[in-house]
């Protein structure tokens, strides 16, 4: 058999090539469409029937110790303080009892570090922000929060009433923290800040006149004033720095396909009032302070 002329072999190939890009172009059937990733809650979604680290659980991670008020008696496990409340409305909204809640110890900066991580969600006062952002995901905030500065009563520090009061003074805050960031960016002071691995070292440095103030969020400074350090007092708080306010976030693994499904059941208690109910019992105390301008 001969080869086919080379003009007729050329319109052999150009009708091959349109016929596959009308079949690449044409509509999926419904079925095919419909099993297709779009990004959205959607069935993915099922209550109780998520794509959990465990099947069947939830596995929520906070930090060791576990600090008032965002939680209580340092145990998660017991429903009690703002966060561990939260944790449990999330998971009731999700489709998940309490006896299907995991509990597991993270470090708080190990939490939005970058890498893959073992829990379904941490919960343990991470502000949400655009650095962090880069390295994990994090569900719509679930508590506006402002930062305050606490220092020993009769001291310097306790007499500031302006930002400018603070520069000359000796700061110190937790790493990792927008309290840091605060007396970082802020505060701008003249001595470097007291950077701490655990806001217990910087309560102690207080204590021990090693720093004249600390910064940390407000319901944990009314903490630490009526219940650890009685002899500090909240000297004020920060306003709102931009346009939004400073808000917590549950941390997920980076572009996890629980992430708008957890949005979704914080977004769910925030509208029902559930959240600032839980507020209101745990945080109750956290309401006015001077705003230091």
């Amino acid at each position: 058999m001969h080869p086919a002329p080379r003009a007729l072999r050329g319109a052999v190939a150009v009708a091959i090539a349109l016929l596959a890009t009308a079949v690449a172009c044409a509509p999926q059937p419904e079925e095919k469409a419909a099993a297709t990733p779009s990004g959205s809650a959607g069935t993915a979604c099922a209550k109780g029937e998520l794509d959990t680290k465990t099947a069947g659980k939830l596995t929520v991670a906070t930090d060791e110790p576990a600090y008032a008020p965002w939680f209580k008696d340092d145990e998660p496990a017991n429903g009690k303080g703002f966060e561990s409340a939260v944790a449990y409305a999330v998971a009731r909204q999700l489709g998940y009892d309490r006896d299907a809640v995991v509990w597991q110890s993270v470090p708080f900066n190990k939490a939005f570090a970058p890498g893959a991580k073992t829990f379904d969600f941490d919960i343990n006062q991470v502000s949400i922000s655009a650095e962090r952002k880069k390295a994990v995901d994090f569900s719509s905030g679930y508590y506006d929060v402002r930062q305050a500065v606490i220092a020993l009563k009769g001291t310097k520090a306790a007499k500031a009433t302006r930002i400018a009061d603070l520069a000359g003074l000796k700061l110190g805050a937790q790493v990792g923290t927008t309290s840091l960031d605060y007396i970082t960016d802020v505060v701008r002071p003249k001595q470097e800040a007291a950077v701490y691995a655990k806001n217990d070292q910087a309560k102690s440095a207080l204590q021990n006149g090693q720093v004249d103030a600390i910064v940390a969020d407000l319901p944990t400074a009314f903490y630490i004033t009526a219940a650890e350090i009685t002899d500090a007092e909240i000297v004020g708080q920060f306003e709102d720095q931009g346009d939004t306010p400073e808000q917590f976030g549950l941390v997920l693994d980076k572009g996890s396909a629980l992430t708008p499904c957890v949005t979704r059941a914080v977004d769910a208690l925030r509208k029902d009032g559930t959240l600032a109910g839980i507020e209101t019992q745990w945080l109750s105390d956290a309401v006015d302070a001077p705003v230091l301008k």
